[in-house]
């Protein structure tokens, strides 16, 4: 075992397919588990490295080829037991990524599993990705964070789907569109619509330029209660 401590990141990449949230896996192709699925991650690389969220953004770019509107610092994991080859220290991120993004991808072998069965993954990539769900599952109640895993536009309806989904209850319409208006985020694209209920056409909308790597916050969660 080797004397020297490890230092890695890894990165919980969410995306939605299916309607359900998954998170991004790959093969790994070096010991140890070699051939197991597990996060994107790897070693720093200070000469390239100017902090480890530029290692979590060169990870997703690398082995995922993907770049994330979001990426975001979850925590750090560390000890003697979490790698078979020594103490190690992981810095931890997660990202979120429309589907559509994760498909056009140009890199082969990404996995995408659902996001709440995970206590399979190597390492304590289970307890990284419970953690990340916490994170996303609670800024989402008060904050524009899921928006990011839409596409470049998308409707009302589409988008209170997506914080549905991550919130896992039904949200009042009403609500919804008030708090949207709060958060101030969304900005309608002129004469773009697209068949809703009915055929009925629904506004198509955009993320405001000023939000597109910033959240909006609200004092209240998006569902009263």
């Amino acid at each position: 075992m080797s004397s020297k401590i490890i230092c890695s990141v890894d990165v919980v990449l969410l995306t939605l397919s299916n309607s359900s949230l998954k998170v991004a896996l790959l093969e790994r192709d070096h010991d140890p588990f070699r051939g197991v699925l597990a996060l994107p991650g790897g070693f720093i690389h200070p000469d390239e490295d100017q902090d480890t969220e530029a290692a979590a953004a060169r990870m997703l770019r690398d082995k995922a080829g993907i770049q994330s509107p979001y990426l975001e610092q979850l925590g750090t994991f560390s000890g003697r037991g979490r790698d078979p080859r020594g103490w190690s220290l992981s810095v931890s991120y997660y990202a979120l990524v429309p589907g559509a993004v994760v498909q056009a991808s140009e890199r082969p072998g990404i996995v995408l599993h659902p996001a709440d069965d995970v206590d399979w993954l190597p390492f304590d990539h289970a307890q990284i990705v419970r953690a990340a769900l916490t994170r996303v599952r609670d800024k989402s109640s008060y904050s524009s964070l899921p928006v990011y895993l839409c596409g470049d536009t998308f409707t009302l309806p589409e988008l209170q789907t997506v914080y549905e989904i991550l919130l896992g209850e039904p949200i009042n319409k009403v609500s919804f569109r008030r708090k949207m208006d709060e958060l101030e985020i969304l900005e309608p694209i002129p004469g773009a619509q697209k068949a809703g209920k009915a055929h009925r056409p629904a506004q198509l909308y955009r993320l405001r330029k000023q939000f597109r790597r910033k959240l909006s916050l609200t004092d209240r969660g998006i569902n009263p209660g």
